[in-house]
């Protein structure tokens, strides 16, 4: 199951990480370890964040993705499933259209 993984750090903690240099370490092991699709870093509601995107295969794999987070920055992580177009075109959407057309 692919999900975008949506980590919002605080600034108090990463900041802190920047200054005492152990940001890169920190955050190259905890991407190593969940070994994302694809990441991409940006700013949201003024704190730094990442959009990650990592497939699971099994709902018990969610807390090693979210707990490094967590517990290294006291981030907010919120995981969405997402779809591919090819996902989307398998989705049956005609026929759920005929099905629940009143």
């Amino acid at each position: 199951m692919r999900m975008l993984l949506n980590v919002k750090l605080p600034n108090t903690e990463f900041n802190a990480a920047v200054r005492d240099g152990s940001v890169s370490s920190k955050m190259g092991e905890i991407l190593e370890e969940i070994k994302p699709e694809a990441a991409y870093f940006t700013e949201q509601g003024g704190q730094r964040s990442a959009l990650l995107i990592v497939d699971i295969d099994d709902p018990a794999k969610i807390p090693m993705l979210a707990e490094p987070w967590f517990l290294t920055f006291n981030a907010n992580v919120e995981l969405k499933v997402i779809m591919t177009p090819e996902d989307l075109k398998r989705a049956g959407l005609e026929e759920l259209g005929r099905k629940w057309s009143m």
